[in-house]
C-alpha cells in the first residue's frame, strides 16, 4: 500500500524522485550494510532500515527514484513487530537520527544471529561455501564483559569521531548525510572518551573533532580538524589530553601539546599507535584476535612468517615472540608513520623488519619465495586477486586472514581456493556491537592432494 506522494524530482534527474513515498511492506532477510530486504507491491526492492525480518512496518523511502534497481528506506511505523524488537536505548536512534548504530533496536542476541546470517549469505554467495565447509558453526562471539541483558549496551568504543556543526556543537553524523545530529552523551562510547566531555564544548571553526582513549594506559588524544581558515580552540577537557591537529591542505597531522601517540597494550606488550594510526576500536579487539590468530597458525620455533598490512606491527610482535631468534618475520604496510611506530614497537626483535608500501608492490620485490605462516589484515576492500595469488605460490602451511567486511573475505576466499587452499577454520566476532559490522578470522592450510 502506498501512503504518501514523492518529491518533486531531483534536479539533473529524469526520473521522478521516490523520497518521501512511504509503502506498507512485510520485511525479508537481513542483508549486509545494517538493513533488511523488502519490496514493494510492485516488486520494486527497498533496503530498510530500523526494522527486522518478519515486521510488517511502514517503510518511507530516504535515495531512490522510479526505475531505479533498488530504494533505501527507513521504518517509520512498526505494524507487527518481531519478538526480538527493543525499545532502542539510545535516545539519538531511530530514522533520520544518528548514523552511528544499526541494530539499537534488537536484543543483543538477535543482533549476533542476524550478523551470522549475512556472513553465511556471503559465504555462499562469494565463495561457494557452507559454514560447514568453511569450519564454522555459524556463532558470532561476543567479546567479553559484552554479554549484556536486553536494554543495556556495551560501552566499547574508544575511537569516536565527533562531527561538529555550524553553531560549533559536537555530534554525529546521520546514516549517509553530512547533517550532524546534536548528542549530550554516545552510549557506545568507552568511559574514556565520554569522561573527555567533548560534547559539551565549544567547537566553532572545527569540522570534527576525534576522541581517542588508549586501552591498557591513561593516555587520552583529541585530533581537530578544522574548517577552511578555523582557528583552533583552547582544548579545556575534563581530563588531561594531549592535542593534534590535521593540517587542511597536507592532510597531515601535527603535535599541538601532549605526547604525538598513545599507548596501547595487548599480547602483553605496549604498541605506541601515533597521529591517529589505526588499533582496533574495542578495548578488548586486540587481544581477541591475536588469540585466534595464534591459535589458527600454531606458530613453531624457527618459523619465517609474514604480516601483511601490518599496521604497528600488533601481529607481527606476537609471531615475533613465538618464533623465537631463530624465526624471521617480515611486516609489510604502506602508511608512513604506522611503520615508524611499528619498527619502534618491534625494535628488540633481530629478526623482524617491516618494508613501507603497498603489499601488492613490495610483497614481489622482496624476492620471498616461501614462508611457513602468513597473517593478513587488509582493508575493508580485502586483498584483492593478485595478493591471494602471489601468497598461495608461498606454500605457507597456514594462513590467517583478518577481515572487517564479509564480502571481501568471501570473495577472497574464492581466489584462495583457485590457488588451492581451503578454510579450515572461520571464527566471527561481534566487536562492533550494535552496528552492522563483524570481524572474522579464517586460518587457511593447503588443500592436501586426493582430498
Amino acid at each position: 500500500m502506498q501512503h504518501a506522494q514523492p518529491d518533486k524530482p531531483q534536479a539533473g534527474s529524469l526520473a521522478k524522485s521516490l523520497v518521501g513515498t512511504e509503502y506498507e511492506v512485510e520485511v525479508g532477510p537481513v542483508a549486509h550494510g545494517g538493513h533488511c530486504v523488502a519490496r514493494t507491491a510492485e516488486g520494486q526492492v527497498l533496503f530498510v532500515r530500523h526494522t527486522l525480518p518478519g515486521e510488517r512496518v511502514v517503510a518511507r523511502v530516504t535515495e531512490g527514484e522510479e526505475g531505479a534497481r533498488f530504494l533505501r528506506a527507513d521504518a517509520v511505523e512498526i505494524l507487527d513487530a518481531a519478538k526480538d524488537r527493543v525499545e532502542a536505548p539510545c535516545p539519538f536512534a531511530g530514522p533520520g537520527r544518528c548514523g552511528g548504530c544499526d541494530w539499537q533496536h534488537a536484543k543483543p542476541g538477535a543482533q549476533r544471529r542476524l550478523k551470522g546470517e549475512v556472513v553465511t549469505e556471503q559465504l555462499a554467495r562469494l565463495a561457494g561455501l557452507t559454514p560447514q565447509e568453511a569450519g564454522w558453526d555459524g556463532t558470532v562471539l561476543p567479546a567479553e564483559g559484552d554479554k549484556l541483558p536486553a536494554g543495556q549496551v556495551p560501552a566499547w568504543r574508544t575511537r569516536v569521531q565527533y562531527a561538529v556543526d555550524a553553531e560549533g556543537h559536537a555530534g554525529l553524523r546521520r546514516h549517509r548525510s553530512h547533517e550532524v545530529e546534536r548528542i549530550d552523551h554516545c552510549m557506545i562510547a568507552a568511559e574514556g572518551v565520554s569522561e573527555l566531555g567533548v560534547e559539551a564544548r565549544d567547537w566553532t571553526g572545527m569540522d570534527t573533532v576525534e576522541a581517542i582513549a588508549a586501552t591498557g594506559s591513561q593516555d587520552r588524544q583529541v585530533i581537530l580538524t578544522p574548517r577552511p581558515g578555523g582557528r583552533l580552540p583552547l582544548v579545556d577537557l575534563d581530563r588531561p589530553v594531549s592535542v593534534l591537529r590535521v593540517d587542511e591542505k597536507s592532510g597531515g597531522v601535527h603535535r599541538v601539546h601532549g605526547r604525538p601517540f598513545v599507548r596501547e597494550r595487548a599480547d602483553d606488550r605496549t604498541y605506541r599507535v601515533g597521529a591517529g594510526g589505526f588499533w582496533q576500536v574495542h578495548p578488548k579487539a586486540a587481544d581477541t584476535l591475536v588469540r585466534a590468530v595464534m591459535q589458527g597458525l600454531l606458530p613453531r620455533k624457527g618459523d619465517t612468517a609474514l604480516d601483511l598490512y601490518c599496521g604497528v606491527g600488533l601481529f607481527a610482535g606476537a609471531l615475533a615472540d613465538r618464533v623465537g631468534e631463530t624465526g624471521a618475520v617480515l611486516g609489510i604496510e604502506s602508511g608512513k608513520r604506522a611503520v615508524e611506530d611499528a619498527r619502534h614497537n618491534l625494535a628488540s626483535f633481530d629478526r623482524v623488519r617491516v618494508e613501507q608500501g603497498k603489499v601488492d608492490s613490495v610483497l614481489p620485490r622482496t624476492g620471498i619465495t616461501s614462508a611457513d605462516l602468513v597473517v593478513l589484515d587488509p582493508p575493508r576492500a580485502g586483498a584483492g586477486r593478485a595478493t591471494v595469488t602471489h601468497l598461495t605460490s608461498l606454500g605457507a602451511r597456514r594462513i590467517a586472514y583478518v577481515a572487517c567486511d564479509p564480502a571481501a573475505l568471501a570473495r577472497d576466499l574464492g581466489y584462495f581456493r583457485d590457488g588451492g587452499y581451503r578454510v579450515r577454520t572461520l571464527r566471527v566476532f561481534d566487536l562492533f556491537p550494535m552496528t552492522s559490522h563483524v570481524e572474522c578470522v579464517a586460518v587457511l592450510e593447503p588443500v592436501t592432494k586426493g582430498a
